[in-house]
């Protein structure tokens, strides 16, 4: 997550693992900035970034929909103008590495 300070307040970058990370695992963290849409901090994504998070999503991850449902009434979504790329079983599994490493770091 990158932040970024701004006049009002400050933009934290989701990056796709974080959002993987809080879909699909109890983070605290997370869940409070979603949850509790910090006057203090923006959160911000990009399309490919979200696009990347939710094709990583497998069928015996423990993901709720309203979770996602919460975090598109929160976030600030971006265009990615690059072209988006086909995502591929290879960075599948570097994304879950990364978000479930976390997890496991913070357990």
């Amino acid at each position: 997550m990158n932040i970024e300070d701004t006049e009002l307040r400050r933009k934290a970058f989701l990056a796709p693992e974080a959002i993987l990370r809080y879909l699909i695992t109890d983070n605290d963290e997370l869940e409070t900035l979603v949850l509790c849409k910090s006057s203090e901090i923006q959160l911000v994504t990009s399309d490919f970034a979200l696009y990347e998070a939710m094709g990583c999503i497998r069928d015996f991850d423990n993901f709720k929909l309203n979770k996602l449902v919460k975090l598109f009434e929160v976030i600030e979504l971006t265009k990615d103008k690059a072209p988006k790329k086909i995502l591929k079983e290879e960075r599948v599994d570097e994304l879950r590495k990364q978000a479930l490493k976390e997890v496991e770091k913070n357990a």
